[in-house]
C-alpha cells in the first residue's frame, strides 16, 4: 500500500515539476592546469555551454550540461628559441547543476542568480615546446575525472539573458594527477 501512495504521489508531482527546456551561452575561459614535473601556461579559451534543465519551478532548476571550453595557446621568441611554444586545450565536463534566481528558467525575472554542481569530466592539454638546446618537444596531458563548479549570474535585458561568472575545478584520476582550474564569463541567451 505505501509503495501504491508513494508512486501515486511520485506521479502527480513530476506532472508538476519535470520539464525540459534548452538554454545556452558562449564566452571566454581561462584555464589553469597544474601536475607534478611540468608547468603549463594558462590557456585562454572559447566556452560555448548547452544546458537542459530537466526539473523546473518558478525560480529554480535542475540541469544537466556540457560548459565545453577550446583554447589555443603559444608564444614566440626570435632571439631565443626555447621561449617557443604552441598549445591546444579542450575541456568537456557532464555537469548536474543546481540553479536558482536569474538564468535559472527562461521566465525568471531576479536581477541575481547562483548556481553550483558537480560533474565528471576529460580535459586535454598538448603543447609543443623548444628546449634551451634548440630541439622540439611535445606533451600531452589529458584525463577524465572529477569536476565541481559554482558561480553567479546577473540578469540583463529580457529573461533570460544574464551574464554568468563561473569557477571550476576539476582533479584528473589518471597517472599524472593534474588539476585544472577554470575561471570563465558568459552571455546566456
Amino acid at each position: 500500500m505505501k509503495k501504491i501512495i508513494f508512486s501515486a504521489i511520485a506521479l502527480c508531482l513530476s506532472s508538476f515539476a519535470f520539464s525540459q527546456t534548452f538554454m545556452q551561452g558562449v564566452g571566454i575561459n581561462v584555464v589553469l592546469q597544474s601536475t607534478s614535473g611540468a608547468t603549463v601556461d594558462p590557456v585562454g579559451a572559447i566556452m560555448y555551454s548547452p544546458r537542459v534543465n530537466f526539473m523546473e519551478t518558478e525560480n529554480s532548476s535542475l540541469s544537466v550540461g556540457i560548459p565545453m571550453s577550446f583554447g589555443i595557446s603559444g608564444s614566440y621568441n626570435s632571439q631565443y628559441a626555447s621561449d617557443n611554444s604552441l598549445g591546444v586545450m579542450f575541456d568537456a565536463p557532464l555537469m548536474f547543476n543546481y540553479n536558482y534566481g536569474a538564468g535559472s528558467v527562461k521566465e525568471a525575472e531576479d536581477k541575481f542568480g547562483v548556481f553550483a554542481g558537480a560533474g565528471f569530466g576529460y580535459h586535454m592539454n598538448q603543447y609543443t615546446a623548444t628546449d634551451e638546446n634548440g630541439y622540439d618537444f611535445s606533451a600531452k596531458i589529458s584525463g577524465f575525472g572529477p569536476v565541481g563548479n559554482i558561480g553567479v549570474r546577473m540578469g540583463v535585458g529580457h529573461h533570460s539573458h544574464n551574464l554568468e561568472l563561473r569557477f571550476s575545478y576539476m582533479k584528473t584520476l589518471d597517472q599524472s594527477k593534474s588539476t585544472v582550474t577554470g575561471i570563465g564569463c558568459l552571455f546566456n541567451f
